[in-house]
């Protein structure tokens, strides 16, 4: 299968190894990854700060971009939800019903990494080995919206070698919530503080999810606290193998009583 990589904008400035990795999977599996050059953001920023009608032109362009593909795949839940839950209504609201259908038909044709593996591939075990005690934290796009439900559970319990632990009160939000964490920042750091109480508790070496968004927000706090738990995408877990990890790292640290 010939499939569309939709990098988002975070990912692509911040933590572009998530797209690699994405990328690196896919084609392990098998199939061909292309990258179309015309891709930008996908609007979701601009609608939840109210910005509806400068949304337009961006869906407009991210139809464009994405247009034939077979398939298109993001390592991100809340950009996939976006897409399958706002880019139509902005464009109909804007009187464009023609958009509004070429973005309706398209998102149905774009999906969050799991979903494409579990649901469309029909994969769980994708290859992976990743010797480490993992938690993992739903976020609320991927949960809410799109309802990936326990398809990313199901990736990582067939990765070789990873533990995984549950998260205590996990289907809390971390508090990053885009604008609403400098708008709200006395209550985005308190849900935070909750979310990495709860991530400690685990133990766990690993703290992931389907959204760099969160795991930007969940790290950065868990780094001012040197705790020793870092943050990995679930893309970057699933594209790791064996023959790409140090024999250090084979050797999983003893978990403290």
């Amino acid at each position: 299968m010939k499939v569309a990589l939709f990098a988002t904008c975070l990912v692509d400035t911040l933590t572009p190894s998530v797209a690699h990795a994405t990328a690196s999977l896919l084609q392990r599996l098998g199939h061909e990854v292309v990258v179309p050059t015309g891709q930008a953001c996908c609007g979701q920023m601009h609608v939840n700060t109210g910005y509806r009608r400068e949304a337009v032109g961006i869906v407009a362009n991210h139809v464009r971009a994405f247009a034939g593909a077979e398939a298109i795949v993001a390592p991100s839940g809340s950009c996939v939800a976006s897409i399958h839950h706002q880019q139509a209504d902005v464009a109909r609201r804007a009187g464009d019903e023609e958009l509004a259908r070429a973005a309706e038909e398209l998102a149905g044709r774009t999906y969050e990494l799991s979903q494409f593996l579990v649901d469309v591939l029909g994969v769980t075990d994708v290859g992976a080995y990743y010797p480490h005690r993992v938690t993992y934290h739903p976020t609320c796009h991927s949960l809410r919206l799109l309802k990936v439900g326990d398809r990313p559970y199901q990736l990582l319990r067939a990765v070789r070698g990873l533990e995984l632990v549950e998260l205590p009160g996990a289907e809390q939000c971390c508090g990053f919530g885009g604008t609403f964490a400098v708008k709200n920042a006395d209550t985005s750091t308190a849900m935070l503080t909750d979310k990495m109480a709860n991530v400690l508790s685990t133990h766990a070496e690993v703290c992931t999810a389907g959204d760099a968004s969160c795991l930007m927000h969940i790290g950065g706090g868990l780094s001012r606290l040197r705790a020793g738990t870092r943050t990995v995408h679930l893309a970057e877990i699933l594209a790791s193998t064996e023959e790409a990890v140090s024999p250090d790292q084979k050797t999983r640290p003893a978990v403290p009583a």
